[in-house]
């Protein structure tokens, strides 16, 4: 075993310790349903502000999309991370963290789907949402794991990646199935510390190295680089320093409507405001979020527009993926020091991805345990019982994830490109256009759900029956961005023209904005 790996698995077990700890020490605090799922509403404005933050990026934006990016588009890609903390972050924060909580403290709902039910009277609604949360969050989750199996696969490449998801797995459901809520937002707080010291660290370490030249030297030698020959992706100093993307602007723009305002739609985003515990929490949370997402968001996109000149052009084997791994590796490969920063940065990229992975498995094992079967039986589940369910429903989760990522699934490879884009263009405009008007009706958040399943079950058909299936994936942020759009869109206009049943019912909702 090499020095490198012994400082990695030395990071990893304390790391492990500590997660576990937090876990047990949680399990009395969890007793109840409120409890498990939402802390009792009880969080304060660090911890949810950190939940927030560590649940909005994970290995995938580190290894996937700023290698992928950053690679590709050079500078310009640095306007995801942007949009990322102002869009998604920072607008989110503003516009609905208060009214969510208000208003899901108001209607008794710990969850999206049963958000939806209790807001729009409609059990059938709260039944749709959550089968849409299970089908597609399901391969989200997934391509988290496939991220971390590239990044250990290059530290450790004599072991299967899939060993290193297993101990992922199981460590994340422990603590997980322990301590619910409660848990995750005191590790997502370790874990969101760990991830900006780590990304401070790289980031330095990244401008350091003698191919790239401090920040200056960046633009002037992006300027001059040229693709070496059989460069499978070539390019050009001058796309590479384009500020604005260059020939990738209208790409660039899609993946930051895409990731910014996709959160305004997601249930495991949106849950961190069903938690925290008062307005003034909330204040300090939109601060502390916001500056969280700008380290990492635009410090990731940074890293990966300086991988070309540090990988002298060539892509490492194993492609896209394995850019971020190696340029992890390159920099901080030497040297007492740089080992330890390597060892940071693989438990920063571990971070990331479990607390991605626990807000996904906790916001999926809800859906299917607390509203999809109670809205099946006749006889109110007993307490006791739906607690066992949802901690079997998280193990459960997880469980599967690790499965589907590992035996590569056709039909789950396949989700995974549309995921995101389709559970925010499903939810986004129900769930917001219930929290700001009185008049939208049932039929009209009914029409929000299922235009956003049609928006891209039609567009991927056609376009799948034309150019073939890998084509449609290739649309995918087009695809979500449009079902995010139709769905605001369509929520009002079919409310205009159908009734409210029960305008009594929806007043007394909103009342909910007068109270403390």
């Amino acid at each position: 075993m090499t020095t490198p790996q012994i400082y990695t698995l030395t990071a990893l077990g304390i790391y492990a310790i500590i997660m576990i700890f937090i876990g047990c020490f949680s399990y009395k605090k969890t007793k109840t349903l409120d409890g498990f799922l939402i802390g009792g509403r009880n969080i304060g404005a660090w911890a949810s502000a950190f939940a927030y933050g560590t649940a909005y990026f994970s290995a995938v934006v580190f290894v996937g999309y700023a290698g992928q990016h950053g690679w590709n588009i050079g500078l310009g890609s640095i306007w995801i991370g942007i949009g990322n903390a102002v869009l998604g972050c920072l607008l989110s924060w503003f516009l609905f963290a208060n009214r969510t909580r208000k208003m899901t403290k108001k209607l008794n709902a710990r969850t999206m789907p049963d958000y939806f039910e209790k807001r729009y009277a409609s059990k059938g609604m709260k039944i749709l949402a959550a089968i849409i949360i299970f089908i597609f969050l399901v391969p989200y989750s997934a391509a988290v794991y496939k991220g971390l199996g590239s990044l250990f696969g290059a530290i450790f490449p004599g072991v299967e990646s899939w060993v290193w998801m297993l101990l992922i797995a199981c460590l994340t459901a422990v603590y997980l199935v322990a301590g619910g809520y409660i848990a995750t937002s005191y590790t997502d707080l370790i874990q969101g510390i760990i991830m900006i010291v780590g990304v401070v660290c790289l980031v330095c370490a990244v401008l350091g190295h003698n191919a790239v030249g401090g920040l200056s030297g960046l633009v002037e030698n992006l300027k001059n680089f040229q693709s070496v020959p059989g460069d499978p992706n070539p390019t050009t100093g001058a796309q590479l320093t384009n500020i604005f993307g260059g020939s990738s602007f209208k790409f660039l723009c899609f993946n930051i409507m895409l990731t910014s305002f996709g959160t305004w739609g997601l249930p495991q985003m949106i849950g961190k405001f069903y938690a925290i515990k008062d307005t003034a929490s909330i204040k300090r949370g939109t601060i502390i979020s916001t500056i969280f997402c700008i380290v990492i968001g635009c410090g990731a996109y940074l890293i990966g527009s300086c991988s070309r000149l540090i990988l002298d052009g060539t892509l490492p084997q194993g492609g896209i993926d394995s850019v971020i791994p190696a340029v992890l590796i390159e920099v901080l490969g030497n040297g007492t020091l740089g080992m330890i920063l390597l060892a940071i940065m693989v438990v920063l990229l571990l971070a990331a991805s479990m607390s991605t992975l626990e807000a996904v498995a906790l916001t999926t094992a809800s859906a299917v345990a607390v509203d999809l079967i109670p809205s099946f039986q006749k006889q109110p589940m007993k307490s006791n019982t739906q607690m066992l369910l949802i901690r079997i429903f998280c193990l459960a989760f997880v469980a599967c994830s690790f499965i589907f990522a590992t035996q590569n699934i056709p039909i789950i490879v396949s989700l995974m490109s549309f995921s995101w884009g389709i559970v925010s263009g499903c939810f986004i405009g129900p769930y917001i256009w219930g929290l700001f008007s009185k008049k939208i009706t049932k039929a009209g958040a009914y029409a929000g759900i299922i235009s956003g399943l049609l928006v891209v079950g039609i567009s991927t058909l056609v376009i799948s029956l034309n150019s073939g299936f890998a084509a449609a994936a290739s649309k995918s942020p087009e695809m979500g961005v449009s079902a995010m759009a139709v769905s605001f869109v369509i929520v009002p206009l079919i409310s205009a023209f159908t009734k409210i049943k029960d305008p009594e019912r929806v007043e007394e909702i909103f009342t909910c904005y007068q109270e403390n």
